[in-house]
């Protein structure tokens, strides 16, 4: 199922209306799908430089828009929604022990599941989940998802598909590097 999922996002990326695809899929990653929205933006900003700031300004708003669906389904349905959503992506296990700390590092959590490969349908139910500050949330949504979009469309859009293989492969590990590297420089001066 998953494959004819990841497919289907693949074939969507040559459809006359790509951009309202792409926002749909953004917006709805956001909360329950499972294929990220990278997997359109490459082909389309391959296909088309010129529009990669377009590409990834709708996969921006698109997906801090269903961050917020994500938010409401944590804070409002959790237990309807939120829990089974998050059992199917095997994280029902950790929420408990997660959401006792959850909010002490709400702003970091956010900032890391936006821009790394972790799913960021599980921080924005568990913001909701938790309460987290709705602007500390958004705020922190936009930063994440613009690093990570506006990354990938600046690449593209400066070597092509050259560096395609990079971002498919390797982009989430080096953002998920950063991310350690920030949290361990922040750790070094809190000790100092």
């Amino acid at each position: 199922m998953l494959r004819r999922l990841y497919d289907w996002t693949i074939r969507m990326a040559d459809h006359p209306q790509a951009l309202w695809v792409l926002a749909i899929v953004a917006f709805i990653e956001s909360s329950v799908f499972p294929i990220p929205p990278d997997v359109l933006m490459i082909p389309m900003i391959l296909a088309r430089p010129r529009r990669a700031w377009l590409i990834a300004s709708v996969a921006l708003l698109a997906s801090v828009t269903g961050g917020l669906l994500g938010y409401a389904i944590g804070a409002l349905a959790y237990e309807g929604l939120g829990q089974p959503i998050l059992q199917a992506l095997g994280k029902g296990e950790a929420m408990e022990a997660f959401n006792t700390r959850f909010n002490d590092f709400g702003f970091w959590a956010v900032l890391t599941a936006g821009i790394t490969p972790f799913p960021y349908k599980v921080i924005t139910i568990m913001s909701g989940w938790t309460g987290l500050p709705l602007g500390t949330f958004i705020a922190t949504s936009i930063l994440a998802r613009g690093l990570r979009f506006f990354i990938v469309a600046a690449l593209l859009w400066k070597f092509g598909a050259p560096i395609r293989d990079f971002i498919e492969r390797r982009l989430g590990l080096v953002a998920t590097l950063f991310v350690v590297l920030l949290f361990g420089g922040f750790y070094i001066v809190r000790l100092m």
